[in-house]
């Protein structure tokens, strides 16, 4: 016996989903592991994880925080893996530039910048800054209030004046 697909059938959204948010949750995940192949896993892992838990979606938040959320959940549980504090996880800006945008020389070094801030602050700036959420959205994503997304985006800010201008001040905390 054949399922019935309704007008908007699971299939359909998580196909709608993935047509959308494919791309920048394959490049958010690159930046996050330093590994296009393990990136590649966790976007597949984050649609299969939201494919089942679709029906339990309430759109309290949006369908792009949402899959952000588990994508950075499912990044973290492998960051956290015992083998993968032992790989080597370099990530050239060539394999991001490659299926996104042709950065510039000041791009490549922001970018690169922000791949060496801590996670907390690497969180809330990839989410922010080159994912372009809104504090919110951010906030939803990683499970913390808006005030500490922006504080997270005030710290980031300042290393990486830090780092790019080699400021005279001493390096912030």
């Amino acid at each position: 016996m054949e399922t019935v697909k309704g007008p908007d059938s699971k299939e359909e959204r998580i196909e709608r989903m993935v047509a959308l948010y494919q791309l920048p949750l394959l490049r958010l995940c690159i930046l996050y592991l330093h590994d296009e192949e393990l990136a590649k896993d966790a976007v597949q892992e984050t649609f299969i994880k939201a494919y089942r838990n679709l029906d339990g979606f309430r759109a309290e938040a949006s369908e792009k925080t949402w899959l952000t959320r588990i994508a950075v959940n499912t990044c973290k549980n492998v960051y956290r893996s015992g083998w993968f504090r032992h790989v080597d996880r370099s990530v050239t800006l060539d394999m991001i530039a490659e299926k996104f945008a042709s950065p510039n020389e000041e791009d490549n070094a922001l970018t690169e910048a922000i791949m060496r801030l801590p996670r907390k602050l690497r969180e809330a700036a990839l989410l922010c800054w080159l994912q372009g959420m809104t504090y919110e959205e951010a906030a939803d994503a990683l499970g913390i209030s808006r005030q500490a997304v922006g504080s997270r985006l005030n710290r980031a800010r300042r290393k990486l004046r830090f780092a790019l201008e080699g400021s005279e001040e001493h390096d912030p905390a």
